[in-house]
């Protein structure tokens, strides 16, 4: 059995990672994370700064800086939810690997003894198992 790797943006994982990274702009999750909770309020300050206005600031470059804070959180945010995203697809692979593997559970403690064909989930403390190698494998 082999396990393919995972293409970097899969589809089904982006889709639900972006929208976690929404879900993530609640201040209660943000705040686990201070430096990115610091962040986050900066953008909040500096969007309504866009609204009311700074004397001698250009209203431009407080649009640039809201805009960089904002993208800043939400790739954070999006990256977090990748790698969570990712990390729980190959837990459900794993976990399905375990379920799909085939045991040879011997009834001696023989190569060539007789045995019966199980899944491997259904093993217990002191059972024989044949285990062989996959494929064309030549052993010395």
């Amino acid at each position: 059995m082999s396990l393919k790797p995972r293409k970097l943006f899969d589809p089904p994982i982006v889709k639900r990672a972006a929208i976690d990274s929404l879900l993530k702009l609640d201040p209660r999750l943000q705040v686990r994370n201070p430096v990115m909770f610091v962040v986050f309020v900066g953008s909040i300050l500096t969007t309504a700064l866009i609204f009311v206005g700074e004397p001698g600031i250009s209203r431009s470059f407080i649009v640039g800086v809201t805009l960089w804070l904002w993208f800043t959180v939400l790739f954070a945010n999006f990256a977090e939810a990748m790698a969570e995203g990712r990390g729980k697809a190959q837990a459900d692979a794993l976990r399905k690997a375990r379920r799909d593997v085939v045991a040879k559970k011997l009834f001696e403690p023989r190569r060539d003894a007789p045995y019966v064909p199980g899944t491997a989930s259904a093993l217990r403390k002191g059972d024989v198992v044949l285990v062989e190698a996959e494929g064309n494998c030549q052993l010395p």
